[in-house]
């Protein structure tokens, strides 16, 4: 009977890797945390794949340098290697193998070249693969810009972050003095800089480095992390203080960028030129580049460094719903790219889901019918809306149809035409749901198009709860579901983030969509209609988070605008030098006359749920909900060898 993988490793491979002088030392045996599997309504572990990570041994420190993947004995040596190529790519390392314990065949991912089978017996010593780890990265340990490279991290980072980290310091070590790094939101991006800027300073190489974000909420959590380590030595600017003394400084682009009218910005009175060494940009896809641009202008000498969640450029063909708003479509995103040039390294939200660091991700599918009208194909046409009555929404005074525009397109519903009776229906169907699913009491966020809109939500859902307390004899919570937008409701926010068993539906425009961690949010829900792929990958962010602490694996979009469909989205294109600041749509918006339709028919269509399953190639695949449960069966059955062998093992409670 031949080995199985497990067997194939430790009877075979480990053996042969011995005996070509790779000390068991120099072999990291990467475990995945495991992915999540959606399972009567939980969230279950699976257990998570193993990779060989080989290093070689540099002035004392254990350098990455090649992945190899392992197969059964009984599988050709090269089954393994696209699996290899993708796991080398998250490693961050240039040489990928696979083997079935007798042969062996090598990929190069920097040239794309792949050998022939070859037997194990003939598998590269570490000198080997250590020279042309040097050569392919064009790394010279022995020079002073690769010193950082072999400094050991302080902290228990996951495999990918200090991948990451190592991808910027190979850059840097080969003279560049620009990257890019794109890792999905809740991957850990601030603690990739954290460790960053250790590995530099514990290498000598940190002068002084600055910190930027766009939001007071992103600010904090920086210097939270940032103090962790760095204590004292980082320190926030703020309009008073900009913490001269301070090894790291922390600060807002709209601090750097305050003064007076005409004269010197912050940034040029308490920063002298090339006052920082390394400069590192959160975030860098939302800010507009114009407002901290500036920073890099004063800073040339300075090795630059951009955050983002979302780097690429998207293809917005067929996928922008009636109103279209030009805010929404980011060009940002290419200057990054002309700026930056490509990420050094990239982990996307697939590949974090289907290693087992970000939650599993289920969706409901829901299409809102108005007037008999699909919304999101042509909107809705006034004159077929039926409605008992329409008044201005400011005066309430009455109007006629003729006065109203001819057609609203789906994205300006709830913005430029008010819909009570729509925003009833959609609240009665979402609090159907969530009391079907272990009731209402959980942390969930609804993006809607406007502060109006998240007002009358939040009054709805509101109204709903206290219905509900009514019926289940249960005492009401204060508040159950609120406003947080730019304009009001931000005190409840700590809330929602924690632990406190109130604020638990937060109705919100755009402040939410990023800089704002709720580990312990469960549903993310889309009232509003979006165009942009960005905004719905940052939003989409806000549930991705695992928080084992209150059990939470899995969180499930409740899609009734087709925002889904943006999922992926995402093209490479040429770079542009177009610089459009985005704009906050809270706070600024044209007068637009408003009109508010009573008496409106509104009925949901449900959609079905899919869960969201990674797939090849970093992206996802839409698995229905029977479909997935024949893969856990199937999966299942590949690996027991019949009813003994179930029982044997169901028994047991960590093989269950």
């Amino acid at each position: 009977m031949s080995l199985n993988e497990a067997d194939t490793r430790a009877k075979l491979i480990d053996p042969k890797l011995h005996a070509r002088g790779w000390s068991e030392a120099w072999i990291r045996r990467e475990e995945m945390a495991g992915a999540v599997h959606i399972v009567g309504g939980g969230g279950r572990r699976a257990r998570g794949r193993m990779d060989y990570v080989l290093s070689v041994l540099v002035k004392g420190a254990h350098v990455p340098v090649a992945l190899l993947e392992a197969k059964p004995e009984s599988e050709p040596p090269d089954r393994g290697l696209e699996q290899a190529k993708d796991y080398g790519r998250r490693h961050g390392v240039p040489l990928v193998f696979s083997s079935n314990g007798h042969r062996f065949v090598e990929h190069v991912l920097t040239t794309g070249e792949t050998s022939a089978p070859q037997s194990m017996k003939r598998f590269p010593d570490w000198e080997s693969v250590r020279d042309r780890y040097c050569e392919l990265e064009r790394i010279d340990f022995e020079s002073e810009a690769a010193r950082p490279l072999l400094i050991k991290p302080r902290g228990g980072d996951r495999f990918y972050q200090n991948a990451a980290v190592d991808a910027v310091l190979r850059h840097i070590a080969r003279g560049e003095k620009r990257a890019l790094l794109s890792l999905a939101t809740g991957t850990g991006k601030t603690r990739i800089a954290v460790t960053l800027l250790q590995r530099l300073a514990d290498a000598g190489q940190l002068k002084r480095a600055l910190f930027v974000c766009d939001r007071d909420e992103l600010r904090r959590q920086a210097l939270v992390a940032l103090q962790a380590l760095f204590e004292a030595d980082a320190a926030a600017a703020t309009s008073r203080n900009p913490e001269l003394n301070a090894r790291v400084v922390v600060a807002t682009y709209q601090t750097l960028d305050s003064g007076p009218q005409g004269g010197p910005s912050y940034l040029e009175r308490y920063y002298p030129e090339n006052y920082f060494s390394h400069i590192v940009i959160d975030e860098c896809h939302r800010s507009a580049w114009g407002d901290w641009h500036a920073v890099l202008d004063r800073n040339v000498d300075a090795v630059h460094i951009g955050l983002t969640a979302t780097p690429r450029s998207f293809d917005y063909r067929g996928v922008a719903p009636g109103h279209v708003d030009a805010t929404e479509i980011e060009p940002l995103t290419n200057d990054n790219y002309a700026y930056f040039g490509e990420p050094v390294y990239e982990y996307g939200i697939a590949q974090a889901m289907g290693d087992g660091y970000l939650a599993a991700m289920q969706m409901v599918l829901r299409t809102v019918v108005t007037a008999e009208q699909i919304e999101g194909v042509d909107g809705v046409i006034s004159e077929l809306l039926d409605a008992d009555e329409v008044v201005d929404a400011e005066t309430g005074g009455e109007i006629s149809v003729a006065e109203m525009p001819e057609k609203y397109g789906a994205g300006a519903l709830e913005e430029r035409l008010l819909l009570p009776d729509r925003v009833r229906r959609m609240c009665a169907d979402l609090f159907a749901y969530l009391e079907a699913s272990g009731g209402p009491e959980q942390k969930t966020l609804i993006f809607c198009a406007s502060d109006v809109h998240a007002d009358r939500v939040a009054a709805e859902m509101g109204n709903l709860y206290s219905d509900w307390c009514t019926r289940k004899g249960r005492d009401r919570v204060d508040p159950y579901a609120f406003k947080c937008t730019s304009l009001g409701g931000r005190e409840h926010l700590p809330h929602l983030q924690g632990s406190a068993a109130r604020a638990f539906v937060a109705c919100t425009v755009d402040l939410i969509s990023t800089g704002v961690d709720v580990p312990r949010l469960r549903n993310i829900v889309f009232f509003r209609y979006l165009s942009s792929p960005i905004l719905f990958h940052q939003m989409l962010g806000r549930g991705t988070r695992i928080h084992e602490p209150s059990h939470k694996r899995h969180f499930t979009i409740y899609d009734y605008t087709n925002a889904s469909r943006l999922l992926d989205r995402s093209i490479r294109s040429s770079v542009s030098s177009r610089e459009i600041p985005q704009r906050d749509k809270d706070t600024e918006r044209a007068p637009i006359r408003t009109f508010e339709a009573h008496g409106v028919e509104v009925r949901i269509e449900n959609e079905g749920t899919i869960i969201m399953v990674p797939g090849p190639g970093g992206g996802f695949e839409r698995v229905s909900i029977e479909d997935y449960r024949k893969r856990i069966a199937d999966a299942i059955l590949a690996q027991i060898d019949g009813l003994d062998d179930f029982r044997e093992r169901w028994i047991h409670p960590l093989q269950r």
